[in-house]
């Protein structure tokens, strides 16, 4: 049973911020790398971010860079996303994902196989 439940959206105002937890069941977090893909309205998936399992290291696209950051706590097998500087061309419904075979930032999104159910993230002017 592999389960993603995404929690920590809600509505903001541009210049805010806000986490993003994803709390993973049945994954091992060394085996599968997790990563956020956002749908903005009327724009397709795309990952912005995936944290690789077996380095730890970090990806983003460039527009969340030095704004957004994804780290992991094993332990509590959970994956964060630390959303600041937030604009409203970040509203969107986020998701978290995961797969074993790659961790890029990507609008082939289905590329990974595991998809949470999403949370919603509105940035107000």
């Amino acid at each position: 049973q592999l389960q993603l439940v995404e929690s920590g959206g809600g509505s903001v105002q541009a210049g805010g911020s806000l986490r993003l937890s994803c709390v993973t069941s049945g994954f091992n977090l060394d085996r599968y790398n997790v990563g956020w893909a956002r749908q903005a309205p009327g724009k397709q998936r795309e990952v912005i971010s995936c944290i690789r399992s077996s380095d730890a290291d970090t990806f983003y696209v460039d527009s969340v860079k030095g704004r957004f950051t994804i780290s992991s706590d094993k332990a509590k097998n959970t994956v964060y996303l630390q959303m600041n500087s937030l604009r409203p061309e970040y509203t969107g419904v986020y998701y978290c994902v995961a797969t074993r075979t790659l961790c890029l930032c990507t609008t082939w999104a289905f590329e990974y196989n595991e998809w949470g159910q999403g949370t919603q993230v509105t940035v107000s002017s």
